[in-house]
């Protein structure tokens, strides 16, 4: 019998037979579970020496800090497990056998890290101490002011983790990547939200070149905390780095920019992509057209190719091949290239495979910078925990709507659009997975449909006819302009009019209609998901061209965003789902 059959006698899982051994630090394939282990490590042994940088440090991100030294202790061991006089771990079978499903479910947990273009999910324990101090020692941690150091993740509750791609040059091989001399930029940036049901997630990139404001921030310098002034209307991108921004800059700028509360943030560079997919064996992607591109050196066949190392660096960089060559035609490449490396870090290949596993958490853990809420392998384990349950087809990538800068002749920037963009941060807000959006809207409309049949029965006005005045009684600023920007644009609704604010601040939205008006506020109600209760007939009829009275109120969630039920998705988001295989255009 071989090695791989014997590995499955008993019922044990193979992935349990490969133990280390302190003093030789080799992992030994245990054959004979009656047998001590060989504190020589020369019986069914085999060493995976974990792949070293030569290149010279260099100097580090702004927030970038040293290395997390070694910890004192080590986890606590297993149930099941017993010390033994060679150092070594001696686990009967009978042991091993009652720990199988705990090992199964271990591969199924995800730990979730993320920087340039990358995601990793790596299933599998972590029990023995040298392992456990390499891999912990291998994190930078960034403690961010103002953020609960101590926290990891609040449980029974949505959250949110900004992932960041930084463009400086650190790493072998990157020197031709990226601005000379630069300290980097968020080159590229993704906002992953997690539902509170752990149902799924929503993964929302942000243009590097989106112009918006950047507020006040503070960093740690040595034992000191300096303050970053705040910025208007500049890239998005200047958000790390710049003026001596951290990445914590990065989590306050999509907090304003997205009205959603950012948890934590995961950071890496060019190397990350290089070394996770050589250490899962390549990732699979798909072009339309063969790609032959001489600024990123790509070169590709049409169809579907197999890609590691600086190929799959080069893909992901790749801009003047997909699309009309604008960053927002990447952004949707990288977005395809996240998809597939999911779907391979969640493939049997991987999780089946112990060296495997081994090599892409040494080279995820060694690729990762985290604020100090999720600054240990121990808390990011408690991470991939409230994650292992979100199936790839309920993982959806969207990029922020984005318009023109219309403040440019020659365009180079973009802003977010008046009303999609809103409408996506209402769904993020409400936690409103953009893969079940449709599935809840039409409940909604059901549940909805019984309370507001009698009164909304009959004909609807053609939107060319609905006259209304909007006033902003919700407490929020351009809420009653954003609102008329969306009638106007989105539904034909030409007759609005911002009326400025209310007289005083509104709990809830209502429509005020007069009896011959009632078409005009049926058709109106459809439009912005008014419930029966929102409306409100006069007694008297209205003059030929009076408008009805819409009063925004604190129930308001954005232009567009129905007052109750769910929030709809904006149309051409051009959303991927991590289950599906895309090919580049």
């Amino acid at each position: 019998m071989d090695a791989h059959s014997r590995g499955r006698a008993d019922e044990i899982d193979p992935a349990d037979q490969w133990v280390l051994n302190p003093q030789t630090g080799n992992y030994e394939l245990r054959l004979d579970h009656s047998a001590g282990q060989s504190p020589s490590g020369t019986t069914g042994s085999s060493t995976r020496p974990p792949a070293r940088s030569t290149a010279p440090a260099e100097a580090p991100v702004p927030g970038q800090r040293r290395r997390r030294p070694a910890e004192p202790e080590a986890p606590e061991a297993a149930p099941g497990t017993s010390g033994s006089s060679g150092g070594g771990r001696r686990v009967p079978s009978q042991s091993r056998r009652k720990r199988k499903q705990g090992a199964s479910r271990k591969k199924k947990v995800l730990l979730w890290t993320g920087g340039t273009m990358a995601f990793v999910l790596v299933g599998g324990a972590v029990g023995a101490y040298a392992l456990y101090n390499r891999l912990n020692g291998n994190l930078d941690v960034v403690e961010v002011v103002g953020k609960n150091k101590s926290a990891g993740f609040r449980k029974g509750e949505a959250f949110n983790i900004v992932l960041i791609g930084t463009d400086k040059r650190t790493g072998a091989g990157n020197a031709g990547y990226g601005d000379k001399n630069s300290p980097g930029h968020a080159d590229t940036t993704i906002l992953f939200h997690v539902s509170k049901d752990r149902s799924n997630a929503t993964a929302v990139s942000i243009p590097r070149d989106l112009k918006t404001n950047i507020p006040e921030c503070q960093v740690k310098d040595g034992d000191q905390i300096k303050t970053i002034p705040a910025e208007a209307d500049v890239r998005f991108n200047v958000s790390l780095g710049q003026n001596g921004r951290d990445p914590g800059c990065v989590m306050r700028t999509v907090e304003e920019l997205t009205g959603v509360e950012v948890d934590h943030f995961m950071m890496a560079d060019f190397n990350a992509v290089k070394e996770m997919t050589t250490a899962v064996g390549g990732v699979k992607v798909c072009v339309e057209k063969p790609v032959d591109d001489p600024k990123s050196h790509l070169k590709l066949p049409a169809g579907e190719s197999v890609v590691q190392g600086e190929q799959a660096l080069a893909f992901v960089r790749t801009r003047h091949s997909f699309g009309n060559e604008s960053d927002l035609d990447r952004i949707k490449v990288q977005q395809q290239f996240l998809s597939s490396m999911i779907r391979q870090m969640k493939s049997d290949d991987t999780l089946t495979d112990p060296g495997k596993l081994f090599d892409l958490a040494d080279a995820a853990t060694k690729a990762l910078t985290v604020d100090s809420g999720i600054g240990s392998l121990t808390k990011l384990q408690d991470l991939a925990g409230e994650l292992a349950g979100i199936d790839t087809k309920n993982i959806a990538f969207a990029t922020l709507p984005v318009v023109d800068n219309p403040a440019e002749k020659v365009k180079a920037t973009v802003v977010p659009h008046p009303t999609k963009a809103p409408q996506l941060f209402a769904m993020l807000q409400s936690d409103t997975s953009l893969t079940e959006v449709k599935k809840k809207e039409q409940a909604a409309k059901s549940a909805q449909a019984k309370a507001q049949a009698a009164l909304l029965e009959g004909e609807r006005a053609p939107s060319a006819e609905v006259r209304v005045d909007v006033y902003n009684g919700s407490g929020i600023q351009g809420a009653a302009q954003s609102t008329i920007n969306w009638l106007q644009n989105e539904q034909g609704v030409l007759r609005s009019t911002n009326k400025s604010n209310a007289p005083e601040k509104a709990a809830k939205t209502t429509l005020e209609y007069a009896p011959n008006q009632a078409d005009q506020a049926r058709a109106l109600a459809d439009m912005m998901g008014l419930p029966a209760t929102a409306l409100k007939q006069g007694t008297a009829d209205a003059a030929e061209r009076e408008p009805m009275t819409l009063v925004l109120g604190s129930d308001f969630k954005g232009a567009g965003v129905p007052i109750t039920g769910p929030a709809k998705a904006p149309k051409d988001l051009g959303e991927v789902a991590a289950d599906k295989q895309v090919c580049a255009k």
